[in-house]
């Protein structure tokens, strides 16, 4: 005999309406109650019908998601928050890469229509973010991941990009360096456009005197490492390489130290992001921490909270964006001060 959902009500001593609320990821379930549910659930090995489900509510109980690429510690790190926060709710993901073509995006989007309830979406891309919209079927709920929100009318979370390269510029001039070379990301990335203006501005603020040095990448370890080999092959070399991204540093980092460069004693390093990889490499990586698995699982609750019925879906163009921390490693400090600098981490 199979087990309902008035098995489980009653298991768990809540009205099924609960069960059905708890099941179905909907927030206004208090947090011991919903686990309870599920354990019980999980307990009887209750199994919804979700084919009857999706034919009674419309619903697919699946949450679809559209990055940019799959590859690297990023995006790993993005989809375990997204994963952690769906399956505490029972959901399934639906994921697709455009490998950063924006035609591409546009045909993943589309490929989603009928097959999910909400969409999240991470659109870098400076001057196309109306895409996303033109690309949604009608009324279909949808959250960008740290996009840009300009031409649209969609909904966001966001880290503060711009506040936290211009705090990373402020702790290398704090150090004693004074010709910073900045390694930018793909010109057309709402992230590296933003790390390139903190940049910028901060240099502006505390070194006046000193000249912008601006090399470009791509995000990629490979484009680092080549900025590295330009800086080797220079006359001048800068006191100090802060890369739009933490993979980006760990190629430059590799190109100096194989050519001799003591880092941080010849030349300091920093990134952005603080992928798991950048506490274990030597020297350590000074970097600016983004909680990446926090953003994914954040931009799933305000998604649930946009496909809740009655929700006014404003709010969040204004929400206050995630706010990096800097973790000063080995990679930027040098003598007594590198001491001071435990093998953790140091939050200034």
């Amino acid at each position: 005999m199979s087990v309902t959902i008035k098995d489980v009500a009653k298991q768990a001593n809540v009205s099924v309406a609960t069960v059905s609320r708890a099941l179905n990821g909907h927030e206004n379930v208090a947090e011991a109650v919903r686990q309870r549910v599920l354990s019980v659930a999980n307990e009887l090995r209750y199994s919804p019908h979700h084919a009857a489900r999706s034919l009674s509510s419309r619903r697919t109980h699946t949450i679809g998601v559209v990055l940019p690429d799959l590859h690297g510690e990023f995006f790993s790190e993005l989809m375990r928050g997204i994963d952690h926060g769906a399956r505490e709710r029972g959901l399934h993901l639906l994921v697709s890469s455009y490998h950063g073509n924006p035609a591409e995006q546009g045909a993943a989007l589309r490929a989603m229509r009928g097959r999910v309830d909400g969409l999240l979406v991470m659109s870098p891309f400076v001057a196309d973010t109306g895409m996303v919209r033109d690309n949604l079927s009608a009324g279909m709920p949808a959250v960008l991941m740290n996009s840009s929100l300009a031409g649209t009318d969609l909904q966001a979370v966001s880290v503060d990009n711009y506040g936290g390269a211009r705090e990373m510029v402020r702790h290398l001039a704090a150090s004693g360096h004074r010709r910073i070379t900045f390694i930018a990301g793909p010109d057309d990335n709402f992230d590296a456009s933003e790390r390139l203006r903190g940049y910028r501005d901060e240099l502006a603020a505390s070194l006046p005197d000193a000249e912008e040095w601006i090399l470009q990448g791509d995000f990629h370890e490979a484009s680092g490492h080549r900025a590295g080999g330009t800086l080797l092959a220079g006359f001048e070399r800068p006191d100090a390489v802060f890369a739009a991204n933490d993979m980006m540093a760990l190629g430059c980092l590799f190109a100096l130290t194989h050519a001799g460069i003591q880092v941080p004693r010849d030349i300091a390093i920093a990134g952005f992001d603080d992928i798991p990889l950048a506490r274990y490499v030597h020297p350590s990586l000074t970097t600016m921490r983004v909680d990446i698995a926090e953003l994914g699982d954040r931009a799933l609750r305000r998604l649930l909270e946009a496909m809740a019925p009655g929700d006014p879906g404003d709010g969040v163009g204004g929400a206050e964006p995630l706010v990096p921390k800097l973790m000063v490693r080995d990679s930027s400090v040098a003598g007594a001060e590198a001491k001071q600098v435990s093998k953790g981490d140091v939050v200034a």
